[in-house]
Order: structure tokens, then C-alpha cells, then sequence
């Protein structure tokens, strides 16, 4: 399955039960249609992901970036602490393409933004006419 949505937060490094790092994200998904009567409605679903394969790729994974994920859909039901059942999509995530990174304003380090170590890692020095 492949989904592409906006992450709604920065992506977390967090560690599991057996001590593996994972990189932990929400992506919201929005969608619109009109009803019969012409009105326009506009939903959002909101998956929360798991990417097990690197933690790097955390430092990339920005609030308001667009990413396409690859993987299995699946449903976690949980009890909450009022007792009450919930449940909520969550994905786990095989494969993560980037589409388009996105900057906070005044965010700056010294290993350059986002969108500068994107472009250096894009720019290779070979000797290929294509």
C-alpha cells in the first residue's frame, strides 16, 4: 500500500521494548468531495507511521513535509485511561520517499537546512552524461 501525506509534527527517534531504534511520525491525509446536494465536505485522516529501517532519517522528517510511505496499514485498539476502547490507524512503513521537504522559518544549524543538505546529497560528482 502507498500513502502520501503532510507530516503534523517533527519525527521522534524512540526506542522499543527490545532496546531497536524506530523513527515514529504522523502523516494526515486530506481529502474533499460534494454530496449530492452540491455541498463541499473536506475530511482528514490521520496514520500514525513506524519506520524501523534507519533513525537518520529523522533529522529530515520535518512538520509540514510531504511524504510518500510504502507499507501495511493496520489497526491499534487500545483501553484508555478512562476505560474507554479507542482505536487509531497506524502504518508500518517499508519503504519512505521524501516529496517535499519543508523549512520552519529561523531554523538554521550549523550542519546547513533542510533544504541544503537535501540539495547536497542530490549533487553527485560522476562522470555520467545522464
Amino acid at each position: 500500500m502507498e500513502i502520501t501525506g503532510r507530516l503534523t509534527a517533527d519525527a521522534e527517534v524512540r526506542k522499543a521494548k527490545n532496546g531497536k531504534d524506530f523513527t515514529s511520525f504522523t502523516i494526515v491525509v486530506n481529502d474533499s468531495y460534494r454530496t449530492k446536494n452540491g455541498e463541499l465536505k473536506e475530511t482528514s485522516d490521520f496514520i500514525n507511521c513506524t519506520y524501523w529501517q534507519s533513525s537518520k532519517v529523522a533529522d529530515l522528517l520535518r512538520k509540514a513535509s510531504v511524504v510518500t510511505v510504502t507499507g501495511r496499514i493496520f489497526l491499534n485498539e487500545y483501553t484508555g485511561k478512562d476505560g474507554n476502547k479507542y482505536a487509531s490507524l497506524g502504518f508500518h512503513v517499508r519503504g519512505l520517499k521524501i516529496v517535499a521537504l519543508w523549512k520552519s522559518r529561523g531554523t538554521s544549524s550549523g550542519k546547513g537546512t533542510i533544504e541544503s543538505r537535501a540539495a547536497e546529497a542530490a549533487t553527485t560528482k560522476d562522470d555520467l552524461p545522464f
